[in-house]
């Protein structure tokens, strides 16, 4: 079983009765852990939505194990543009608060 199967695990199975009887450092630590996994998962959300726009919009042949010249320029090109938008909305995103 993998940290994050066991801490999913654990973390479904405490009760609010058993969070209450923490110490503010446990809870606190508790919190970051959770804010850093579901960050996590944001990134991979990101990264399985790129990798499958990019791929549907770019890969004209699947039957052919490398990819051809014009493939990789429009990969290229499309993960510059999610990235690049992206980066504008955390900057929009920073600026509002």
């Amino acid at each position: 079983m993998s940290f994050n199967s066991a801490a999913n695990t654990t973390a479904s199975s405490l009760s609010a009765e058993s969070l209450s009887s923490l110490d503010a450092n446990s809870k606190k630590d508790i919190s970051t852990f959770i804010e850093s996994e579901n960050a996590k998962q944001k990134v991979q959300m990101s990264i399985h939505q790129l990798t499958n726009t990019c791929f549907k919009s770019c890969i004209t042949n699947v039957s052919d194990p490398d990819l051809s010249s014009q493939d990789q320029q429009c990969l290229a090109n499309c993960v510059n543009r999610f990235l690049d938008t992206n980066i504008r909305l955390v900057k929009g995103l920073q600026n509002i608060q």
